[in-house]
């Protein structure tokens, strides 16, 4: 049987996507029990929501007075909006484990992997600012 040597990089991604996932899960459950409780109101009252779960994304967005993109973290003292937060993280994790691996990889002088890595991090960070555009949406 042959062993297989894990490498440095791929055994700190998984602990840091591992970990990721965990505090994400646990903002959500979090989150939603805010929601849940009536801690914080939400934009759109829990008695209204049937009233919008037959609209498509853009129409419930426009009766709801909502705009796309980040217009949402103006709206997290919202019950509703405040679940965005671990969302967004979530959708963050995998940024954070490339930037974490960056250094391993110039310290294995393996220069391919981290501009790969480093283009990777600067794509997903563009595409979530919404400075980088792509598809039809």
């Amino acid at each position: 049987m042959t062993k297989h040597k894990i490498k440095e990089e791929q055994l700190v991604y998984a602990k840091w996507l591992d970990w990721g996932m965990k505090i994400g899960l646990l903002l959500l459950i979090l989150t939603f029990i805010v929601y849940l409780t009536g801690i914080l109101s939400p934009k759109i009252p829990i008695s209204e929501l049937p009233n919008y779960w037959k609209l498509k994304a853009h129409q419930y967005m426009a009766s709801a007075g909502l705009q796309p993109g980040w217009a949402w973290v103006a709206l997290i003292t919202k019950a509703d909006f405040l679940n965005f937060i671990p969302i967004a993280f979530l959708g963050a994790v995998t940024i954070f484990c490339y930037i974490r691996i960056l250094p391993i990889f110039l310290k294995n002088k393996q220069i391919a992997y981290f501009i790969f890595a480093l283009i990777e991090c600067l794509i997903l960070i563009l595409a979530a600012s919404g400075i980088l555009h792509v598809g039809g949406h």
